[in-house]
């Protein structure tokens, strides 16, 4: 069966024992794609190569930070670390791209806490291999834990909205919403829950909103727009793949 996550776990950083585990990188991921995720990947990049070239005004930030992040989330969907490792340059970009707008909830959010957070998570999962497939081993979390991460989302996120509305921060409602999805995302990421892909879901909704809002004023602000519209489909597809990978995970484990 897979791994539940208590308590003593949740404050423990992991550590490395390459001695008794170890992450494989030298199998080619795109091998273990399968057509239907290759297609996936493949229409979720022309479509934000197309947002880009379309309007006049263009970003070129904006276009790398796109596509870096829908081949995160490809392998991301297949429980591969490397897309943990593109999330850290996602959220980098990403981050940037919201200073220059003025989305100060996005630029904290993303380079004060899913950036760390997925320096966090990479290490969880280098650490948490499942065999020899590249793959990372899926956890289950305890109803304890779930609580104490709806109880930490508490002050996050109103901490967040003072810090916000206090630099007169852009669309205050949604930037403070992302907040409180984002944090869940990163958390559950972390755990290795497949449920961090359905939170993500949500978050990519109001991003969808927040850069939706932000191109009205500039168009250039369109593959951001493109990118979590793919990001949508993609999380979705993340956590049905999570889900399969996690039942097979615990058959297996069972034999």
């Amino acid at each position: 069966m897979e791994e539940p996550l208590g308590l003593r776990r949740l404050f423990r950083l992991p550590r490395f024992n390459f001695g008794r585990k170890k992450m494989n990188f030298k199998i080619n991921p795109f091998k273990l794609f399968t057509k239907f995720e290759l297609w996936l990947w493949g229409i979720s990049m022309a479509t934000v190569f197309l947002s880009f070239i379309v309007p006049s005004e263009k970003d070129v930030l904006s276009l790398a930070a796109s596509l870096i992040g829908v081949t995160a989330l490809i392998y991301n969907a297949r429980g591969n670390v490397m897309g943990q490792i593109l999330s850290i340059a996602f959220s980098l970009l990403y981050g940037i791209i919201s200073i220059i707008f003025g989305y100060w909830g996005e630029a904290i959010t993303y380079l004060g806490m899913t950036m760390p957070a997925a320096i966090l998570s990479t290490i969880s999962w280098i650490k948490n291999p499942y065999g020899n497939t590249g793959e990372v081993r899926a956890s289950k979390m305890t109803k304890r834990i779930a609580v104490y991460m709806l109880l930490a989302a508490i002050p996050v996120t109103l901490l967040f909205y003072f810090s916000l509305w206090a630099l007169d921060t852009p669309n205050l409602a949604w930037s403070t919403v992302s907040i409180t999805t984002s944090f869940i995302a990163s958390f559950l990421t972390f755990m290795r829950s497949p449920y961090f892909a359905l939170v993500y879901s949500l978050n990519d909704i109001v991003l969808i909103i927040l850069w939706a809002l932000a191109s009205v004023e500039s168009i250039s602000y369109l593959p951001m727009v493109a990118c979590f519209v793919m990001f949508l489909f993609n999380d979705m597809y993340g956590f049905f793949s999570w889900r399969k990978m996690q039942k097979r995970q615990s058959l297996q484990n069972e034999d």
